[in-house]
């Protein structure tokens, strides 16, 4: 088996950023210099994967912007992996249970993000990830009527799927409890199964989100960990749940959480994502990820991404935050490597 690629997300440098703040996005340009820059041992990070929107991506840039910012990443010797596309309202999409208007916004995202993908591709700078989305709606809508909103969902999702299938993508719906008919376990896998494209469609799954999994976090229902939980009631819950979802990962995000959650802007609470580091990090993040990555290559998984998601400047700025990411992401692939 070949190595995974090691990845590092640059959406860190847009999610909860703002102009005229203490925390401003930081530039494509500046993300790029940070993750080219670790080092450890020799490994360095292969590649990266991206959201298209803007400052970092013109989502609707001509075919010579898009490859002027692949010519960018590829000077740096990176990669390209899985592209997010922009399917919330105030990007290009919205919800994938909303108004016809709106499922036509998100089919709108899908196709936007799939054409960027072939020129990257076409370009050489990709090779290989997917292009990732989510329901684009809230639990507490969603929860107005769960078996409609599932089946929108699924209608929306299966569109999109033929959108992906036609230009040879995959999408991947990220488990995130604040989306709705995707904010549990359970509840992604019935969006899953009510799609029904499981050769098109299927899981990003991220340590820091489907730690909140278990807890049952937005979704008491279906929670298999209460939070006093001991050490052996968490891999056995761990592994009922990667058993389930594993079948359905296509991509991978290696995250750390401390067992809190958040609310930002239309996010309605979600996971916490910490540094590769964090004393007060819950997971073991090389077994845990060992649990999504068992015969990850038998599902067209050629590289792996951490995930800094809400990382202040402060920690994005700080050079030691890459080296400490690439160092775990190295032990994720290592024991990968050796066990699967």
């Amino acid at each position: 088996m070949s190595q995974l690629a090691l990845h590092n997300a640059m959406w860190p440098g847009l999610v909860g950023k703002e102009d005229g703040t203490d925390h401003p996005p930081i530039s494509l340009k500046r993300m790029l210099e940070l993750t080219a820059a670790a080092e450890v041992n020799g490994r360095r990070f292969d590649g990266v994967d991206l959201f298209l929107f803007a400052p970092h991506t013109e989502i609707d840039g001509s075919d010579d912007v898009i490859k002027e910012m692949a010519d960018q990443i590829a000077a740096y010797d990176l990669k390209v992996g899985t592209l997010v596309a922009p399917v919330w309202p105030g990007t290009v999409g919205g919800p994938a249970f909303g108004s016809a208007e709106d499922r036509k916004n998100f089919l709108l995202a899908v196709e936007k993000s799939c054409r960027i993908a072939q020129i990257l591709n076409d370009h050489g700078v990709r090779s290989y990830g997917a292009i990732r989305i989510d329901s684009a709606g809230s639990p507490s809508e969603w929860g107005k009527d769960p078996v409609a909103n599932t089946k929108l969902i699924a209608e929306t999702f299966r569109a999109a799927g033929e959108i992906a299938a036609d230009h040879g993508e995959r999408l991947v719906a990220e488990g995130e409890v604040c989306w709705g008919g995707m904010h549990s376990w359970k509840d992604m896998l019935d969006t899953l199964e009510a799609t029904g494209m499981p050769e098109v469609v299927g899981f990003q799954s991220d340590l820091a989100h489907t730690y909140l999994y278990l807890l049952g976090i937005n979704a008491p229902e279906h929670a298999v960990l209460q939070s006093d939980y001991s050490e052996d009631e968490f891999w056995s819950a761990y592994e009922e749940m990667t058993d389930k979802l594993r079948p359905w990962t296509f991509d991978f995000h290696v995250a750390q959480n401390d067992g809190t959650v958040h609310g930002t802007g239309s996010h309605d609470k979600t996971g916490r994502h910490c540094p590769a580091d964090d004393p007060n990090g819950k997971l073991d993040i090389t077994r845990c990820s060992e649990f999504w990555l068992k015969d990850c290559s038998q599902r067209g998984m050629e590289h792996i991404c951490w995930d800094g998601c809400m990382f202040s400047n402060e920690v994005l700025e700080t050079p030691e935050t890459y080296t400490h990411i690439l160092a775990a992401m190295i032990d994720v692939a290592e024991a990968n490597q050796t066990n699967s």
